[in-house]
């Protein structure tokens, strides 16, 4: 199983979007960017997807920016996710075959605890208020 790229960017940009929330802040593309190592332009479509899915708001203009549009303690990982890929583990549909229809079984039952596991994660939780976290050896 791999998380994609675009998922992990998104949930980057979020966990800066939850940092900037309530600060009157309004993230711009080019500091979520800089600030989350993500190509500008592939940053764009990440956010329309997030903004279509009601978990960010935009605003226009040369003040203009994103911002959450819910407290960072009710937007999950799952929330993100499904926002992204559309589906938290998505199967291929072809049960055929003797083991098919058990295999099926099985795999929705990983989906159920991997989409529980996903909601048990808010952006709150994320969140530090440090510019970077320390490593110590």
């Amino acid at each position: 199983m791999k998380i994609s790229v675009k998922v992990d960017y998104a949930c980057r940009v979020m966990v800066e979007l939850a940092r900037l929330h309530g600060s009157g802040e309004l993230g711009q593309i080019e500091h979520l960017a800089r600030t989350e190592a993500v190509p500008a332009n592939f940053l764009a479509q990440i956010l329309l997807k997030l903004r279509d899915a009601g978990l960010i708001t935009s605003r226009r203009g040369n003040h203009g920016g994103y911002t959450l549009a819910k407290s960072p303690d009710e937007i999950s990982l799952h929330d993100i996710l499904v926002a992204v890929e559309g589906h938290c583990l998505h199967l291929s549909g072809n049960y055929d075959g003797r083991s098919g229809r058990r295999l099926k079984k099985v795999w929705d039952e990983i989906g159920c605890a991997l989409a529980a596991k996903t909601k048990s994660y808010t952006l709150d939780q994320l969140v530090t208020k440090q510019p970077a976290e320390m490593y110590y050896i």
